[in-house]
Formats: C-alpha cells, sequence, structure tokens
C-alpha cells in the first residue's frame, strides 16, 4: 500500500526558513549595533540636529568634525586589529589599540595630536603626573590618561549623560565629539555621525578584537563615562539633517 503524502512537511519548512531570517536579521542587527531595540519601529525616530564646524584645517573642502569620524571610520573598515604593544613611535598600520583611533582620526583632519601632546608635556609637566616627570613620546600620546588631560587642557567639556529619546541630551553629543571612559578599565572613543532609532549617536573605537562602529558600548561599557570632549568647535547644522541607522 503506498504511503499517504504528508502536506504539512512543506508549510513546516517554510515556518524553519522563516525563523532562520528572522534569526539572521537578529543577528545582523546585534553584530552591528549590539541592540535589536532600532529594530522595533515602536515609535519614529528621534530626530537630533547634526552639528558641523567651518574649521577646515587640511583645506580638502571637508569640516573638520566630519574628516574625524571618516578617519575613525577607517580604522573599522580597513579591519584595525587591536594591538596595545609598545612601539617606538606610530604602530603599524592596520594595528592598534583604541586611542590610536583618536590619533589616526585627528590626523585625517589634519591634526597631529602626537606632536600636540608631546609639546603640552614639555610646557606643563605637572599637570601629566608621572608622564611629565619622565615622558616618553613613543608611548605619551597613546595613552588614555595623557589624552584627558591634554584635551581637558585643550577642548570643550560636555556633558557625560545620555538620555536616548531626549533631543535636547543628545544634540549635545555630535559627530567628532571624543569620549573617554574612567575606572579600571579606561577606554576612548569617537562618536560617530550615526545614530540610533532612539537618537544616541553610534560610537567608533578600539576594544578588541578589531576596531568597530556600534552603539551598545557607548551606554554599556563596563566603566562609566569619565569625559565627553569636543575638540573642534560646531556652528553649523547640515539641513536640519540627522544620520540614523
Amino acid at each position: 500500500m503506498e504511503p499517504k503524502k504528508n502536506g504539512k512537511w512543506p508549510l513546516v519548512v517554510m515556518m524553519i526558513l522563516i525563523g532562520l531570517y528572522i534569526v539572521y536579521g537578529l543577528t545582523a542587527e546585534i553584530l552591528k549595533n549590539g541592540t535589536v531595540s532600532n529594530l522595533l519601529p515602536t515609535k519614529p525616530a528621534c530626530q537630533v540636529p547634526q552639528l558641523v564646524s567651518r574649521q577646515d584645517q587640511n583645506h580638502n573642502q571637508v569640516p573638520d568634525s566630519i574628516d574625524i569620524v571618516l578617519g575613525a571610520r577607517e580604522e573599522v573598515i580597513r579591519g584595525t586589529i587591536y594591538d596595545g604593544a609598545y612601539y617606538a613611535g606610530y604602530p603599524p598600520e592596520g594595528r592598534g589599540a583604541c586611542t590610536d583611533v583618536i590619533w589616526r582620526a585627528l590626523a585625517a583632519a589634519g591634526y597631529d595630536l602626537k606632536k600636540m601632546v608631546d609639546e603640552d608635556i614639555a610646557r606643563a609637566p605637572a599637570k601629566y603626573g608621572a608622564t611629565g616627570a619622565q615622558p616618553d613620546p613613543n608611548i605619551d600620546f597613546r595613552r588614555v590618561s595623557n589624552l584627558r588631560v591634554f584635551f581637558t587642557r585643550h577642548a570643550q567639556q560636555l556633558t557625560i549623560e545620555i538620555n536616548p529619546g531626549a533631543t535636547g541630551n543628545l544634540e549635545q553629543w555630535q559627530a567628532g565629539d571624543i569620549v573617554v571612559f574612567g575606572g579600571r578599565l579606561e577606554h576612548i572613543g569617537i562618536i560617530s555621525d550615526k545614530r540610533g532609532r532612539d537618537g544616541v549617536p553610534l560610537m567608533i573605537h578600539n576594544s578588541g578584537p578589531a576596531a568597530r562602529e556600534d552603539q551598545y558600548y557607548l551606554t554599556n561599557w563596563p566603566t562609566p563615562i569619565s569625559n565627553h570632549f569636543r575638540f573642534i568647535p560646531l556652528e553649523d547644522p547640515i539641513n536640519g539633517g540627522e544620520h540614523q541607522t
């Protein structure tokens, strides 16, 4: 007797394929932003005006604040591997720590962070504590603690609070800003020109295994934000526009 065909199997296979598609989408979102909240269209995206600088240090017709973001993003594009080893100056291309994202980002806008830090240590050694007493130009510009001192002295300090969905608060977090995390796990990153639906910006940083651009670690780093700096003054909104992921 010929066995009866089971008409349920095609439906089961279809449901499995749909489930795999959903899981794949969620996984991709988590890898990109560290959260699935941006996939849930429960409310309109928070619209945060994006401000840019009028400065153009390298005369490439791109505002310095945007050049800084693009320079930091190059670390993500090239897949720079985390490497906090001591080098005689700059680490090789394709390798670096969180601080290397910062000098490379500023270099893309025409600023030599190493030179500026070395000169500032020479001018005010007492401000830099142990580093000022025994400076080492090969590594000083690659230490979070030294960059915190430098930017405290030469950059605008802004809020360290991040309130999702609160435009007034989030408007203070702009592309090219520098964020520092204190405590036992010091870290530093560049604020991206991209935002999630809640208006919270992404951060470009390198905490290993490679440089990344995500939202998760800006609000979930193991230690709290200690400083929020703006090295380049910002003035003009971009068509009242904002970048959403």
